[in-house]
């Protein structure tokens, strides 16, 4: 009787531990980063977001990734982006009854640090006076994800010559894109260098 009362005991200790871990990992399957949440797919250095071939602004974003030397092409980077559609709205939906954004894609910088994004100009959120803007999320091997400065629109009403100039003294400037039109489609270049390593300073 006794072993009996071990016995359940003991799975029932072992079940509750089942549930608490359970409960744990949903957690963090809803609290990461959804630069993670491109699953099983094959990650290229060139990609689209969904929307993309229907697209009135149709939007090249290419560029090199670079180490924190701001010179070394930094390869096997994955960075993710995600945006707001031509209105400036979010198109947000959910699966597993996890949110996400639907204009959104996933590269990864080739051995030369290369990337391509296919995209589409966003709108302004004039309501809340938003920018046109590109929120981009970086994953360098290794390391824990980390988002970078938005990318900007130089055709942008709502960024003043005094906001140019503060983006200037803080040597962001390069975070606005200006694209050209090429062949029927819109091409910008955008660079990155990656962060300098915290314990490397120390």
């Amino acid at each position: 009787m006794k072993k009996l009362l071990k016995l359940l005991m003991l799975v029932c200790f072992y079940s509750t531990m089942s549930i608490v871990n359970g409960q744990n990992n949903s957690d963090t399957e809803e609290d990461r980063s959804p630069l993670y949440d491109y699953g099983t797919k094959v990650l290229n250095s060139t990609d689209s977001v969904p929307d993309y071939n229907s697209k009135n602004e149709k939007l090249k974003i290419t560029g090199t990734i670079y180490k924190s030397d701001g010179k070394t092409p930094a390869s096997d980077v994955i960075l993710f982006v995600e945006q707001p559609d031509e209105h400036g709205n979010f198109d947000l939906r959910k699966v597993n009854d996890k949110r996400y954004v639907y204009h959104r894609t996933w590269v990864k910088t080739d051995a030369e640090g290369r990337y391509t994004l296919y995209t589409f100009v966003p709108g302004n959120d004039r309501i809340h006076q938003q920018y046109k803007q590109i929120f981009p999320v970086i994953k360098e091997p290794t390391k824990e994800p980390y988002e970078i400065e938005t990318f900007l629109f130089d055709n942008d009403p709502l960024i003043s010559k005094y906001c140019r100039k503060r983006l200037i003294k803080k040597g962001d400037i390069k975070r606005i894109l200006e694209p050209k039109l090429i062949d029927g489609i819109l091409v910008a270049q955008r660079d990155i260098i990656l962060k300098q390593d915290e314990s490397a300073t120390q």
